[in-house]
């Protein structure tokens, strides 16, 4: 026990000049030892202005700009009233049919006394956040880093983007109380089976999941009915985890009756 104390070298600690080099070295909390003791100390790099600017491209630091978003997201959040996410696709062209009905699902849930989020972008997300803010609610959008879009659209009133789509994932579930998809794309679907996996197993509870569009949900349906369920991979109790209408006010009568409004 005594040889061991003997051999710890502090971090910061000098070692004199023709000392042989510690065979043990502690940098906080990691011990390294023999060939994987690293000259210097953290501070050192820390303050060292010359240094190499590539640990800010590495898995260490990634980690505290997780860290970071999901602190930002908690705390632009943390107070926001009952919400329901609303999905949909960003290519969604406004005055379309699937447009005016996001905007007026936006609307209804508001007047249901729900908050409105939405990925913050284009298309369907616009035209719910749109509704949100024209009934006077609470219009959120959460935006995400993409070499293709930029920005928020102008009808968001609480904007957090993210560099992480897992970050930005977490904050739909966590501040919502349900989700109404709108015909989207890949994009949509990922959070959709998002949604169901975690109702499936269990991991959050009461939480309604409205398709919009039969005519568009349907072969998804179908082929769940008839590929995955009839193939053994999921139950036939898993298809009553959502519910499909072409109703607006079935949608919000739908996810107010299940989280108990």
């Amino acid at each position: 026990m005594g040889n061991a104390e003997d051999a710890r070298i502090p971090e910061g600690a000098e070692v004199p000049e023709g000392a042989v080099a510690p065979e043990e070295q502690w940098l906080g909390p990691v011990v390294r030892r023999r060939e994987q003791v690293q000259p210097g100390t953290t501070d050192q790099r820390l303050l060292d202005s010359e240094g190499d600017s590539e640990w800010v491209h590495t898995d260490p630091w990634r980690v505290m700009r997780i860290q970071s978003e999901f602190v930002e997201g908690f705390g632009a959040l943390a107070e926001l009233p009952s919400a329901i996410s609303v999905f949909g696709s960003a290519r969604t062209p406004a005055g379309s049919a699937e447009y005016e009905a996001g905007v007026q699902i936006g609307k209804a849930l508001v007047d249901a006394g729900f908050a409105v989020i939405t990925g913050g972008g284009p298309g369907a997300m616009e035209a719910a956040n749109k509704g949100a803010r024209e009934a006077k609610g609470v219009s959120v959008g959460l935006g995400i880093e993409l070499p293709f879009e930029s920005g928020l659209n102008p009808h968001v009133d609480i904007g957090v983007n993210f560099r992480y789509f897992f970050v930005r994932k977490t904050m739909f579930v966590k501040y919502a109380q349900g989700f109404v998809v709108l015909p989207g794309g890949l994009g949509t679907l990922d959070e959709l089976f998002e949604a169901l996996t975690l109702v499936q197993t269990g991991k959050v509870t009461r939480f309604p999941i409205v398709l919009f569009g039969t005519a568009y949900w349907g072969g998804l349906v179908d082929w769940l009915r008839e590929t995955v369920v009839a193939g053994g991979k999921a139950s036939e109790k898993d298809l009553l985890l959502f519910h499909v209408t072409d109703d607006v006010d079935e949608a919000v009568t739908l996810v107010t009756k299940e989280v108990g409004r």
